[in-house]
């Protein structure tokens, strides 16, 4: 697996195409030059609160694979996608088994960071604010970390092949993503409850975390 690393918009970054004619699968360790509000592509642009986002300074795009929306900050994040050919011995038909192997990839980083995870190898969870919020739902290949998510991967697939989209918080904070939508106080205010011990950061490890999936993939 070759590394390639990106830096540069959210939304040029979600643009990039999988090569036709992708030898080897590729690791993109992206860092966004502005903090972003990346939607899925089932939600509108009509979800948001323009006038929150103006205030934060925050992008919005949408990107083209599917659940809520994740924010995206380059001092709290660690970024990276993986693209795997078709032809790749790890390819699957299975879109449920596909990212199984990614996730197992991250358990045994974060072990290598002190950091005991389960893998969640379940079908998508159906949760109250999930279709809202990407962190308060689990997903096949994604992380647990005492119970709560801790690395959230989203997949898109085309006839070229599958890229599936990683990101792990230095803490988790519902509000990051809940102040830049558009609800009212009251659904504002429980979804922070109810979403508050949903996920989990790995705190000041980012940066040994980074290292320690980097020898993962590229061996």
């Amino acid at each position: 697996m070759r590394l390639k690393r990106v830096d540069g918009s959210v939304a040029d970054f979600h643009a990039r195409q999988i090569p036709a004619d992708l030898a080897e699968a590729e690791t993109w360790l992206f860092v966004p030059e502005r903090p972003t509000l990346v939607l899925g592509s089932a939600q509108d642009e009509s979800v948001t609160d323009p006038v929150a986002v103006a205030a934060a300074s925050v992008d919005v795009v949408r990107r083209r694979s599917g659940g809520g929306a994740v924010y995206v900050d380059p001092e709290r994040s660690l970024w990276l996608d993986v693209v795997l050919p078709r032809h790749d011995r790890l390819w699957t038909d299975d879109v449920r088994r596909s990212p199984l192997w990614l996730g197992a990839a991250w358990s045994r980083a974060l072990a290598a960071v002190g950091i005991e995870a389960e893998l969640y190898d379940e079908g998508l969870e159906k949760t109250p604010w999930g279709r809202l919020v990407c962190f308060a739902a689990m997903g096949p290949g994604e992380l647990l970390v005492g119970g709560r998510k801790a690395v959230g991967i989203s997949q898109r697939r085309t006839r070229e092949g599958a890229r599936f989209q990683c990101i792990v918080y230095d803490r988790w904070d519902p509000r990051d993503v809940l102040d830049l939508l558009t609800l009212s106080a009251d659904d504002r205010a429980r979804a922070s409850a109810d979403l508050a011990e949903v996920a989990v950061g790995v705190g000041d490890l980012l940066l040994d975390l980074e290292d320690a999936i980097l020898a993962e993939l590229l061996g």
